[in-house]
Parts: C-alpha cells; sequence; structure tokens
C-alpha cells in the first residue's frame, strides 16, 4: 500500500516527443536540444502547469491556438497510470481518496481545455480550415490530426444540410452559398487580460496615424495588463505572455 502512494507521490519522469518548434521553446527555458525532434524530461507538476497554462490561454483567446496534442496525450497516460495504481490501493484510505480529488480536478481542466477547442472549431470552422490549407510547412499547425478530421466533417456536414434544408429550394443562381463570407472570423481586436512572464520591450500597442504617433509600451514580468488581442498574439504563441 505505502510503496502504491509512494509512486503516485513521487515525481515520474515523464517522456514525449515534441516538435521542433517546443524544443526551441525549452532552449530557452535552459533545455538542451540538439535535433529536429528531442525527448523533453517533465515531472507531473511541471506537466499539469504546461496543461493549465494551454487551458486558460485557450479560454480566454478569440482565436484558435496552436494545438496542444502531445500534452494532452501525455496526461491522459499519466491519469492512466495513477488510476491503475489507485486500483491496488487500500480502500477507506484518506491519501486514496485526495489522489482521486485531484484526479477529477485534472480530468476537468482537461476535459475543459479540450471542449473549449471544439466550440471555436465548430464556430468558426471555414477559416481554420483556410487557415490551414494555407499554412506552410514550417508553421505549427492549429488542429490535431482528430480535431482536423472533426472540422472536415462539420463543415461538410454543414453543407449537406443548408443544401437539403434551405438551398435546393432556392433559384438556381442563389444555390450556392460562400461560408467563408457567412460565418464570422474570429475578433481578434477583442481586448484580453494577461500576465507577463518574460519582460518584452517596445510592443506596438497602436500603430501611428494621421491622429496620433505610435503607441509602444514594455511589458515587465510579473505585470498584469488589458490589450488588444492582435497585440499580443506572437507571445501568447512564444509563451511569454499567460492570459487570464
Amino acid at each position: 500500500m505505502e510503496n502504491i502512494l509512494q509512486d503516485i507521490d513521487s515525481f515520474i519522469l515523464i517522456r514525449f516527443l515534441v516538435s521542433e518548434k517546443m524544443a526551441e521553446e525549452l532552449d530557452l527555458m535552459g533545455q538542451d536540444s540538439d535535433g529536429d525532434s528531442d525527448e523533453v524530461v517533465l515531472t507531473p507538476a511541471e506537466l499539469i502547469e504546461r496543461l493549465e497554462e494551454a487551458w486558460m490561454n485557450e479560454k480566454f483567446a478569440p482565436e484558435l491556438l496552436e494545438s496542444k496534442s502531445e500534452i494532452v496525450e501525455c496526461v491522459i497516460e499519466q491519469l492512466d497510470h495513477m488510476e491503475e495504481n489507485l486500483r491496488r490501493a487500500k480502500k477507506g484510505d484518506l491519501k486514496v481518496s485526495i489522489h482521486r480529488m485531484e484526479m477529477e480536478r485534472i480530468r476537468y481542466v482537461l476535459n475543459s481545455y479540450l471542449r473549449c477547442r471544439l466550440m471555436k472549431i465548430e464556430k468558426f470552422f471555414p477559416h481554420i480550415l483556410e487557415k490551414e490549407k494555407t499554412r506552410s510547412d514550417r508553421e505549427p499547425s492549429c488542429l490535431s490530426p482528430e480535431e482536423f478530421a472533426f472540422a472536415k466533417e462539420y463543415m461538410a456536414n454543414t453543407e449537406t444540410y443548408l443544401k437539403n434544408v434551405a438551398l435546393k429550394h432556392m433559384p438556381p443562381n442563389l444555390q450556392k452559398v460562400d461560408l467563408l463570407r457567412s460565418v464570422p472570423k474570429p475578433d481578434l481586436d477583442s481586448y484580453v487580460f494577461l500576465r507577463v512572464k518574460e519582460r518584452q520591450e517596445n510592443i506596438l500597442v497602436e500603430p501611428e496615424t494621421d491622429e496620433q504617433r505610435d503607441y509602444v509600451i514594455d511589458l515587465e514580468e510579473g505585470s498584469q495588463h488589458l490589450i488588444r488581442y492582435k497585440t499580443i498574439a506572437p507571445l501568447v504563441a512564444s509563451g511569454a505572455v499567460q492570459l487570464i
């Protein structure tokens, strides 16, 4: 019993392959990476912290962010590992109850993260698929393979539904609909709250116009701001700021 709980409590090293972009981000934090795809070692606490950061960013960003499928897969594996250990533990032990509560909390964050992404895909599917189609091979995908298949199927079902319910009953010249024009785009000009994780200099908040000069600020580490999302979108992607 004690060995099982120690196994759950211990900092089990979790390894997963990460993309070149994630490896570059880890280099900035002092991690070594010398290839296109490296093995990164995280403790369970660090893994859950990554998940929570991805969840908060996804929840408050107006657009669909880059997929964190590696983190999702590792969290699921870790939950399965903990569940297997708890099945062998003695029932009625207080530590077991506490661990189960923590597992439920992690499952909630994970499900909320995935549900938030699906809601954005359903809301902006034509623009997300168009962005995916036009992105270069060097750009990270904002969709996991499963999400890409879902978005394509959702778009096909939407087109079929519109055709069967309305379009086929209309004049021939009106039987086509441009979903890119019909479905609203994400509002990148909306304002978001953020916390600065890494100091940033010369952030252009407002470009120069005939009425005013350009507005540039420095973001100090630990400071919090309310800023137009489009201004700090690259900083969210790089992990320099955290949406709150």
